[in-house]
């Protein structure tokens, strides 16, 4: 976006613009970065969680890696793999810290839809029930503890 606004004033001094222009494309540069800022994907979103059913353990996901039950991981249909977020259950008060790892079908999916593993699932008190309604929240490097870190990466 940057280069593509350097390459716009660059070429307006070029065909004669007047210098007043920099800073009305400067004024223009920060009024873009605040718009993207404001639909971060880091919001929280209200969704709705369910869990991978058996038929899916050893199945590759969209990221390449093997659906293992046993590890906390979930499928998003929009949110960038590797994506790690808390999900948090409002009725129970429990979240569960999981890395988005595979996609969910928007067309056969509910908006924010997030399907976790079955580790996952018991952490919030989901498995058994289906599904239920949940906040998912994505965490920056600097909000994950490093037991969660360590925890995705070690579990069998």
């Amino acid at each position: 976006m940057r280069n593509y606004t350097l390459v716009s004033l660059l070429l307006m001094l070029v065909i004669g613009e007047p210098a007043n222009t920099l800073a009305a494309a400067a004024s223009i540069d920060e009024q873009l970065e605040a718009l993207v800022q404001q639909s971060s994907p880091r919001d929280p979103r209200d969704g709705v969680a369910t869990y991978y059913a058996a038929y899916f353990i050893g199945r590759r996901t969209s990221s390449g890696e093997r659906y293992h039950p046993d590890k906390l991981t979930a499928a998003h249909a929009s949110l960038p793999l590797g994506t790690v977020v808390r999900v948090h259950n409002p009725k129970t008060g429990q979240d569960v810290v999981v890395r988005i790892n595979d996609r969910c079908h928007p067309r056969h999916a509910p908006k924010n839809l997030i399907d976790l593993s079955r580790r996952a699932a018991k952490q919030i008190g989901l498995w058994g029930k289906g599904l239920v309604k949940v906040q998912i929240i994505p965490l920056t490097e600097d909000e994950r503890q490093p037991d969660q870190i360590i925890a995705q990466e070690t579990t069998p």
